[in-house]
């Protein structure tokens, strides 16, 4: 099992930067892929980054790809995502995911444990 905290969001403005941390708990960190999703106001809650249990592989959603990167420290059990170029759309919370299990990274219930979410807002 593994606990999820986010940390590093706040307010910015368009055109700014963010990055965001992800610490996680337990000796088995390393076992897990792991996924940045984002939630905005009475939207569904969709995917952004993923990065592979030795970052061998990352994906990104075609809304984030070229200005947000994702990256993982396996000896401090933290997974981050640096956030280029925002913009008002990117206004959301965000949350980072733990999954042992495969399939398409962007499914939401492919994913087991879930932190709490960090508020990101851009301002125009």
């Amino acid at each position: 099992q593994v606990q999820l905290v986010e940390s590093g969001g706040g307010l910015v403005q368009a055109g700014g930067s963010l990055r965001l941390s992800c610490a996680a708990s337990g000796r088995t960190f390393s076992s897990y892929a792991m996924g940045w999703f984002r939630q905005a106001p009475g939207k569904e809650r969709e995917f952004a980054a993923f990065i592979s249990r030795d970052a061998g592989s990352t994906s990104y959603a075609g809304s984030v790809k070229g200005r947000f990167t994702v990256s993982r420290d396996n000896a401090k059990n933290a997974v981050y995502l640096q956030m280029n170029n925002l913009r008002p759309e990117d206004t959301a919370v965000y949350y980072c995911a733990a999954r042992t299990a495969a399939g398409r990274v962007s499914e939401r219930n492919t994913y087991n444990y879930w932190g709490q979410g960090t508020q990101v807002t851009v301002s125009s």
